[in-house]
C-alpha cells in the first residue's frame, strides 16, 4: 500500500501548554482511519492541522513522496485535501449550488459541473433535494450534502470531524454506509469520532490521541 501522507515530529503548541507531540504519522493512499482520543486529546484540532486551517510545527512533512508543508500555501496539499466539519456550513442557496460550490471555485466548465454534481447528488442519495434550501434540510441531510461537496473534488485525503454526530439512527447509517465507497474511489479518509459502528467498519485503522501521543493500530477485515 503507497504512502499518501507522512509526517515526523509534529508538535502543536498553545502557549506554554503542548496539545500533542506526535513522533511520527503516516497515512496510506485509498485507506481509511479513525482517530479517537478523550474530549480534549486534540482530535479536532489535528484535522485542522492537517487541512492546513491551524498552524503547528513539524520537522518533515511528505506527500505522495514529496516534500511538502502543512502551510496553507502549500499548493499540492490544498488541492489535494478536504475537511469538512462536524457543523458543515451551507450556503443560502439551493442544494445544487452548495455541491458545486467548490469545483466553480476551480473554474470547472458548467457543463463538466453539472455532471459532477448530478452524479454527487445521486451518490448522496439526495437528487430529490436539489433545488432545497439548507434551511429546510434536517442534519442527517445536511451532512450527506457535505459529503457530497467533497466528494466532487476528488480529494486524496478526506477529513471528516465528527461525521455522525447527534444524527438519529436513519441519518446516520445513510451517512456510514458512504464511508467505504469514498476508499473505494481512491480517497484515504481520517474519520475524528466516537462511534462504534465507524470504529468496527471492516479495514479502518485506529489511530489514538493519548496524553498528547498517537497511536496506531489496525483492524482485521471482517469477511463478508
Amino acid at each position: 500500500m503507497s504512502e499518501l501522507l507522512s509526517i515526523e515530529r509534529l508538535c502543536k503548541r498553545f502557549g506554554e501548554r503542548e496539545l500533542f507531540n506526535i513522533d511520527r504519522l503516516f497515512i496510506h493512499q485509498a485507506a481509511a482511519y479513525v482517530l479517537t482520543g478523550l474530549n480534549g486529546a486534540g482530535k479536532s484540532t489535528l484535522l485542522r492541522v492537517l487541512a492546513g486551517l491551524e498552524q503547528a510545527d513539524a520537522q518533515r512533512v511528505s506527500f505522495l513522496g514529496k516534500d511538502a508543508s502543512l502551510s496553507p500555501y502549500c499548493r499540492a496539499m490544498r488541492e489535494a485535501v478536504v475537511y469538512v466539519h462536524q457543523h458543515p456550513v451551507m450556503f443560502s442557496t439551493s442544494v445544487a449550488h452548495n455541491i458545486a460550490y467548490g469545483l466553480e471555485a476551480r473554474g470547472m466548465p458548467k457543463a463538466e459541473i453539472a455532471r459532477l454534481v448530478e452524479e454527487a447528488m445521486q451518490w448522496a442519495g439526495v437528487e430529490h433535494l436539489r433545488d432545497s434550501k439548507p434551511l429546510t434540510l434536517s442534519g442527517g441531510e445536511k451532512q450527506r450534502i457535505a459529503l457530497a461537496r467533497a466528494k466532487v473534488l476528488s480529494p486524496k485525503l478526506l477529513l471528516l470531524d465528527e461525521p455522525t454526530s447527534n444524527l438519529d439512527g436513519a441519518a446516520r447509517e445513510q451517512v456510514i454506509s458512504l464511508i467505504p465507497s469514498l476508499v473505494r474511489g481512491g480517497s484515504s479518509v481520517i474519520m475524528a469520532c466516537h462511534d462504534r459502528d465507524l470504529i468496527a467498519l471492516p479495514g479502518v485503522q485506529r489511530l489514538k490521541l493519548r496524553e498528547g501521543r498517537l497511536q496506531m493500530r489496525q483492524q482485521r477485515v471482517r469477511a463478508a
